[in-house]
């Protein structure tokens, strides 16, 4: 702690010092007109003028080196007493971490490393603390999430990511809008949740004096708008869990949803694949790449299988068997259940929830490439159209490196219908699922005036960045993630 205040103390003199000089260390504007790094580095033996934080300082008597960083690159500078004069003596004043401006010319060094010879320079920033090192100062990876901005600097993997989150929605957005789809905003304050399984953050309005609940989806407002006459809308935007924290998982999180009026489920599984096809395409320039030592591949057609044919594939345990809840139990049972989710198990009330249950456990971390599971248990999708056979319904989620990506279904547009939906899911609420969906009365007075047939399609965008940027955590790709508190 002391070499930390006594290199901070050093700076405070040297601040003093400049501004005792007449020079102000946080001028309002640059005396140069400023180009990007990128653009000195193709520019050899002209005149350029760049600006950037110091990284690197090194002496050598008349002669100083230096390193500059901006967005776009970094490049070497080169100060020398004979062409700055008195200016030099200035240079003693500078940190790493500073931020200047400097004029001059492009060169080559002797070393063969493209240089700018400095005719002139500025200060813009004199920074008080000290950076870490790049080696030694930021391992800890709790700290580099907290101190996000130092983790930018020193580690070009997580600049190049957070980049390539900024692609990857943009490809969707543009994929989209190309398609004739519009972009809309629903409320992110919510005095109903819905949309999906998951506890709320909940909050007081006190002008109001009535509670409201921050969305975990915006399903239920994209989908009041295809009853308005809207016919194909999406949003992305955040979305928030109250809910632990892992690999992939963050209470925060951004998704991507969207209602097409007169599409059913099939039609979403193709726009899904096309999406993913379309993204990896524009930002990877591929559609195969590799996620943490696995070959992935995006490209349509993905694998698909009905969800009781997907435990069938990986288990040997055909679901479809089972006649009683009793004997639905006893065979998840047998597969061998985690000590902490038996007590799941034993609060089942129906084989559809089993049969979901038995998806979830044994079934989905084993979906590494691209896949799309359908056809869920009744029980299990309040908000999604029946199939032919009434056990199921018409939804379809996408999973790939073990993780779900998005749900999906043909919406239930049958008031009378979602009506006893609702009725069941109280039934659940009260046997202990607390993330039973909620009854949303006045979304059940929109659709009675009337809801075409309607597919609603998902993506949650940190998986989907996780996946094409080979990021093993969530963490990594969100600029800043929830953490626990510090004191």
């Amino acid at each position: 702690m002391d070499a930390v205040k006594n290199v901070r103390d050093e700076r405070l003199d040297k601040l003093q010092k400049i501004k005792d000089l007449g020079i102000d260390p946080y001028p309002s504007s640059l005396n140069f007109e400023r180009q990007n790094i990128s653009i000195a580095l193709k520019s050899l033996s002209s005149d350029i003028s760049v600006a950037g934080r110091l990284l690197a300082l090194r002496g050598h008597g008349n002669v100083i080196f230096a390193d500059l960083v901006d967005e776009s690159g970094k490049i070497q500078l080169f100060f020398q007493k004979k062409v700055l004069g008195d200016k030099f003596k200035f240079l003693k004043l500078l940190d790493i971490g500073d931020f200047v401006a400097v004029k001059g010319v492009v060169i080559k060094t002797v070393a063969g490393e493209i240089s700018i010879d400095v005719e002139d320079f500025q200060i813009l920033v004199k920074a008080l603390k000290q950076l870490p090192s790049a080696w030694y100062g930021l391992k800890d990876v709790e700290d580099r999430y907290r101190k996000r901005y130092l983790d930018l600097i020193l580690n070009s993997e997580v600049k190049n990511r957070l980049t390539a989150r900024s692609k990857i929605i943009d490809s969707v957005r543009d994929f989209l809008t190309d398609r004739g789809f519009i972009e809309v905003e629903t409320p992110t304050l919510q005095p109903i949740y819905g949309g999906g399984f998951a506890r709320p953050f909940s909050t007081h309005h006190n002008k109001l004096d009535s509670d409201f609940y921050l969305r975990i989806s915006d399903e239920m407002y994209l989908k009041r708008l295809i009853v308005g006459g809207f016919e194909k809308v999406f949003e992305i935007t955040k979305v928030f869990r109250n809910e632990g924290i892992d690999f992939d998982h963050n209470p925060e999180f951004t998704m991507f949803e969207a209602m097409i009026a007169y599409e059913d489920y099939k039609y979403g599984m193709d726009l899904i694949e096309e999406i993913f096809e379309y993204t990896a395409q524009r930002v990877l320039g591929k559609t195969k790449f590799e996620y943490l030592g696995t070959e992935i591949e995006v490209k349509k057609p993905w694998a698909k299988y009905k969800l009781t044919e997907s435990i069938k594939e990986f288990t040997s345990v055909d679901p479809l068997g089972w006649k009683t809840l009793d004997e639905a139990k006893k065979s998840i049972s047998k597969m061998g259940v985690k000590e902490e989710k038996i007590k799941e198990l034993n609060n089942i009330q129906n084989i559809g929830e089993c049969i979901a249950f038995a998806f979830e456990e044994f079934v989905e971390e084993k979906l590494i490439q691209p896949t799309i599971i359908y056809d869920y248990p009744i029980e299990v999708s309040p908000l999604a159209k029946k199939c032919d056979d009434p056990r199921f319904t018409q939804r379809f989620e996408m999973f790939a490196f073990g993780s779900e990506l998005g749900n999906n279904y043909t919406e239930l547009n049958d008031p009378q219908d979602l009506t006893k939906r609702f009725v069941e899911e109280k039934k659940r609420e009260k046997a202990g699922f607390d993330e039973a969906h909620q009854t949303d009365y006045d979304y059940l007075e929109a659709i009675e005036h009337g809801f075409p047939p309607t597919c609603g399609i998902a993506i949650g965008i940190d998986r989907f960045v996780m996946l094409l940027t080979n990021a093993k955590s969530i963490k990594e790709i969100i600029p800043f993630p929830t953490l626990r508190p510090k004191n």
